[in-house]
């Protein structure tokens, strides 16, 4: 019966740290990333493309399409 006695102590101990570790971690802005690296995948834009559909290199600055009807 005595060993429960220990184990709840120790466990009372453990949650007590994780929970002061918990606060200290809010106060000192560890929580403070309103747009992290999981969401920021979703807003990515696309690099744009380099060459034609025909494969030719887009000699056009104003090509917006990429089919390149001007070579």
């Amino acid at each position: 019966m005595s060993v429960i006695i220990i184990l709840l102590g120790a466990s009372l101990l453990v949650a007590l740290f994780f929970l002061a570790a918990f606060i200290w971690s809010v106060r000192n802005g560890q929580f403070e990333d309103n747009f992290s690296p999981a969401h920021r995948v979703l807003f990515e834009t696309k690099p744009a493309e380099t060459t034609c559909k025909s494969g030719n290199a887009c000699t056009n600055t104003n090509c917006k399409s990429r089919i390149c009807k001007h070579n």
